[in-house]
């Protein structure tokens, strides 16, 4: 017999814990489905919107979790019982950016967790036309659960390394390699690039070497100047070039974005990954002497999704040494130790309701 009800952990106030609320599963209409859920990545926007006050644009009560895998059990017939990766942003794939290769930003897209109740639950209901299936000798390797992580950690920077024009030969500098930076430093070394992962942690540093990143540096007690410094000794003992550089600021933080900005070279790229809700100071006329870029990304295009999977698929990313699984019935231990920096790895939520 089918289940009629659902579990969730519900955020119902600013830095309240979540209240664990059982419901009736939610009705379908045409073109959705409701996914099984079988594990929920926690991310820094997650913790944006419990803890920073970052407004989700549907109103409390609501179920956060944007960074889903599951099974589709309901809904549209193509999708029963396919094991399925949900886009962390999901287009509408018929308006003018999604016509021209930039879905990632139709202003008509849905978010788990943000537009409606996401993953941190038993069960999610969601569009099925942009869902990612997961082939089944994925599973031969990866749990459901642990792919999750695909849903944004790795999507969004596998899009920005795509938007740098970063090329085989570059120089490219990863800021904070921790949940989604340990991806941006993989999908770097993979277009090609020298690599320096910068941190201030070594055994962040330490697990992306493991990996094949050619250098690190653990820059917590180092200033500015000090840093540039050795960046610069770093990409000519890497005999990577002088200019040119490719930024990737990870960290979200304040500091990690100045200090992007400070590296900035004649020719170079700063892509923005990580999100603060920090006001920077810098002076935007270094654009201009270096002919310099400054972009952003927010998530990545759904149909990306597959070229990841395969990539993982092959082993070219690899995503067991960053990932941690949890329980979801302690997602409020979770979130606590996350905004406290207590892990190093992703958090991944298992659904286990009863």
């Amino acid at each position: 017999m089918k289940p009629t009800k659902m579990q969730a952990w519900q955020m119902t106030q600013l830095n309240e814990p979540f209240q664990l609320v059982e419901k009736a599963l939610p009705e379908l209409d045409a073109g959705e489905v409701l996914i099984r859920v079988a594990g929920c990545g926690v991310c820094h926007t997650d913790l944006s919107f419990w803890h920073y006050g970052v407004k989700t644009r549907h109103e409390l009560p609501l179920t956060l979790g944007h960074e889903i895998s599951g099974t589709v059990v309901a809904g549209e017939a193509d999708w029963l019982g396919k094991d399925v990766i949900v886009p962390a942003v999901l287009p509408c794939g018929d308006c003018h950016f999604c016509r021209t290769g930039r879905s990632n930003i139709c202003r008509k897209q849905l978010m788990p967790g943000n537009d409606f109740d996401g993953g941190f639950a038993s069960h999610v209901k969601v569009p099925a036309r942009f869902l990612c299936p997961v082939p089944a000798e994925m599973l031969e390797k990866y749990s459901l659960m642990e792919l999750s992580v695909i849903a944004d950690a790795v999507s969004t920077p596998y899009q920005v390394v795509e938007k740098s024009e970063l090329e085989a030969g570059d120089f490219a500098i990863a800021i904070g390699v921790g949940g989604i930076g340990a991806y941006g430093a993989q999908l770097a070394k993979l277009k090609g690039a020298a690599v320096l992962a910068l941190d201030i942690d070594d055994r962040k540093l330490a697990a992306v070497r493991e990996v094949g990143i050619d250098a690190t540096l653990n820059i917590k007690d180092m200033d500015g100047k000090a840093i540039k410094a050795r960046v610069k000794e770093i990409a000519k003992e890497l005999n990577a070039p002088p200019y040119g550089w490719k930024v990737l600021e990870m960290s979200g933080a304040r500091a990690g974005q100045e200090l992007a900005f400070s590296l900035l070279t004649f020719g170079g790229t700063f892509s923005v990954v990580g999100f603060t809700m920090d006001k920077l100071e810098v002076r935007l006329s270094n654009l201009m002497a270096f002919d310099a870029k400054l972009i952003g990304t927010w998530g990545c295009r759904a149909e990306l999704y597959p070229e990841i999977l395969e990539l993982i698929g092959q082993d070219k990313i690899k995503i067991k040494p960053f990932i941690d699984l949890f329980p979801m019935s302690e997602i409020n231990q979770v979130f606590q130790n996350t905004l406290a920096h207590k892990y190093l790895k992703r958090s991944i939520l298992v659904a286990d309701f009863e």
